[in-house]
């Protein structure tokens, strides 16, 4: 007697945090970097990588059955798909979010989920006694993962964001919490008479540089580090937000939003950049995204609805909603 489809599935469910695990590993390890230039051997992999050969092997071969990898008749492996992602010259790089997210820091503060639904306390506090923006600048190694993830996302998500919504029209646009500055750089990329100008945390910004040196629009862009809570560089005629609202509850965001709506032009546009909650039974990516905010940094997703409120509250006026193909969602305010 086989198991009914229900019951796979929820066992599938029940031991997701072990898939998590497997690919954080392979992801930590390089794997898909030593296949882009076609199979190797679970011994040659175990050789490049310093791991025990027959312990990666039983790694890699659990992934190839749901389709990270592809195994060979000889132990050998090959990229798929699905892992292609892991490479670390992606398009789109999922390897450096897949080892963040994969840290046991991370993983200690998921274990007090049940803290949270019970309290509606933040989970990341109570394992840690700090928040995660404290914790993470006490330790330097954990803060260039996180940097390396989250710019990891911006290469992902710029070219179709700048493809779904319109920049050119902008002079200065002002990068709010825009960490090391890769989304600004790749708009001030396409957009050469644009000026830019990234703010985040001091110690965000101190290493910000080589991001925009890269791309070569250092020289367009000015770096200025302060807290989004107390004052943001004035003049922009567009204020960029990318996932910085859903790390904040509602009276944090408007706090914030208020900063940008002293320092906008009055002609200016609020451009927020941000996943949206979908109605019941559906979008699940943007629910569980929700759940690790209410673990991780004490914020949230939200409804369209919302971050209408939020707009109102902060002064603005929500007038446009471009789709960009991704999880992510332009949501665009107009001052009141």
């Amino acid at each position: 007697m086989t198991a009914s489809e229900p019951l796979v599935d929820l066992m599938r469910l029940v031991t997701g945090y072990q898939v998590a695990q497997a690919v954080q590993v392979a992801a930590s390890l390089g794997i898909a970097d030593h296949l882009k230039d076609g199979p190797r051997s679970a011994e040659e992999l175990a050789t490049a990588t310093g791991c025990h050969a027959r312990s990666l092997y039983r790694l890699l071969r659990a992934l190839a059955s749901i389709g990270v990898f592809q195994e060979g008749p000889k132990q050998d492996f090959s990229l798929t798909a699905v892992s292609e992602y892991l490479r670390s010259d992606a398009m789109t790089p999922i390897a450096p979010l897949a080892t963040f997210m994969g840290r046991p820091y991370m993983w200690e503060a998921w274990a007090q989920l049940a803290h949270s639904v019970k309290t509606g306390e933040n989970a990341f506090r109570h394992a840690h006694g700090v928040s995660n923006f404290e914790y993470r600048s006490q330790n330097p190694t954990e803060e260039a993962i996180f940097d390396q993830a989250m710019t990891g996302n911006s290469v992902g998500l710029s070219e179709a964001i700048m493809s779904a919504y319109d920049f050119s029209k902008f002079q200065l646009i002002v990068d709010v919490g825009g960490g090391l500055g890769a989304m600004l750089a790749a708009i001030l990329a396409i957009h050469a008479r644009a000026r830019g100008i990234l703010f985040d945390q001091p110690q965000v910004i101190s290493r910000a540089k080589p991001v925009l040196q890269k791309v070569g629009v250092a020289n367009r862009c000015d770096t200025v580090g302060g807290s989004f809570f107390e004052e943001i560089p004035a003049g922009g005629d567009s204020y960029l937000l990318k996932a910085v609202l859903h790390d904040w509850g509602d009276t944090a965001s408007i706090s914030i939003l208020r900063r940008c709506r002293e320092a906008i032009r009055s002609d200016g546009k609020l451009v927020i950049i941000e996943r949206i909650v979908a109605p019941p039974n559906e979008g699940s990516e943007a629910k569980f995204s929700d759940l690790n905010m209410l673990v991780e940094p004490g914020g949230q997703e939200r409804t369209l609805e919302e971050f209408s409120e939020l707009f109102v509250a902060a002064g603005f006026h929500l007038s446009k909603i471009v789709e960009t193909g991704t999880r992510m969602s332009v949501i665009e305010g107009v001052v009141s």
